[in-house]
């Protein structure tokens, strides 16, 4: 069973940033962000494959966003121009492998971090 660990979640002003991580214990090919803000679905956020060649964003987060990879076992996220909306429960997600149409569902990840919180003060 392949454990995810994520990290860098807090408070942090409108306008504000913070960096998410997010360790698993085995490689893995694909790894992504989703995020639930209370009273909503858990939604995409993006996603990236092991080499990094290949990455994902959800619209609202374009521009702002950024997901990297450390090695097969570690990746980052990047969130800069914080704003109300991106209040949420971030989670971390992977996959041995997933097709690059199919990264932004929820459906294709078997493995999932128990989350971390990020409350963006307006």
């Amino acid at each position: 069973q392949v454990q995810l660990v994520e990290s860098g979640g807090g408070l942090v002003q409108a306008g504000g940033s913070l960096r998410l991580s997010c360790v698993a214990s085995l490689n893995m090919h694909t790894m992504a962000w989703f995020r639930q803000a209370p009273g909503k679905e858990r939604e995409f956020v993006a996603a990236i494959t092991w080499s990094g060649g290949t990455s994902y964003y959800a619209d609202a987060v374009k521009g702002r966003f950024t997901i990297s990879r450390d090695n097969a076992k570690e990746t980052r996220l990047e969130m800069n121009s914080l704003n109300a909306a991106d209040t949420a429960v971030y989670y971390c997600a992977s996959q041995y492998g997933i097709a690059v149409g199919f990264m932004p569902q929820r459906g294709p990840y078997d493995f999932w971090g128990l989350g971390t919180q990020v409350t963006v003060s307006s």
